[in-house]
């Protein structure tokens, strides 16, 4: 099977006479929109059809110069998803995961986040959801905050404890 060429920025597809070429145009093209993991690298050249031997070429030396850097994209996932988005170690090594970034990089990620900087954001997260739901009865609050955690991939036992700790404490 022939590699699909990338098309050209008139949208012409361009003709490399080798599939390096071809992988190493698709490869920075895919890093230019955001960064991306060796997997999924991997995969998206399988998919346009780059035999395996010149892929590997392209992203062995790739990650020779630092254009893919696993760790560092498992570092920086982390630190985002967690400190932005409030998702659990748990949830944050599962969409590294997805991403084919490998057991042993995702353990050095979630490493920083510890059990109390979980319950904190666990905390913060129910908290400025609860004051949007002030109208409705207790039993919909804490249905909705524990749904809310469980979403984000925080363990039964912290989502049922934090909702009665914030709805203890929009009570008193």
């Amino acid at each position: 099977m022939r590699a699909t060429p990338p098309p050209t920025d008139d949208g012409e597809p361009v003709e490399p006479d080798d599939p390096e070429s071809v992988a190493r145009i698709i490869c920075l093209r895919a890093l230019t929109a955001k960064s991306r993991s060796r997997d999924e690298l991997a995969t998206l050249l399988r998919k346009r059809g780059v035999p395996d031997q010149a892929a590997t070429t392209v992203l062995d030396r790739f990650v020779e110069v630092g254009l893919i850097d696993d760790q560092a994209l498992a570092v920086d996932f982390a630190q985002l998803a967690h400190g932005a988005r409030g998702l659990s170690r748990s949830a944050v090594a599962t969409k590294l995961r997805q991403r084919g970034v490998a057991d042993e990089v995702i353990a050095t990620a979630v490493a920083g986040i510890d059990s109390d900087s979980e319950r904190a954001m666990a905390l913060d997260l129910a908290r400025r959801r609860a004051a949007t739901m002030r109208g409705l009865d207790p039993q919909a609050q804490a249905r909705r905050l524990v749904g809310l955690l469980a979403r984000r991939g925080y363990s039964p036992a912290m989502s049922y404890a934090v909702t009665r700790e914030v709805l203890g404490d929009a009570r008193s």
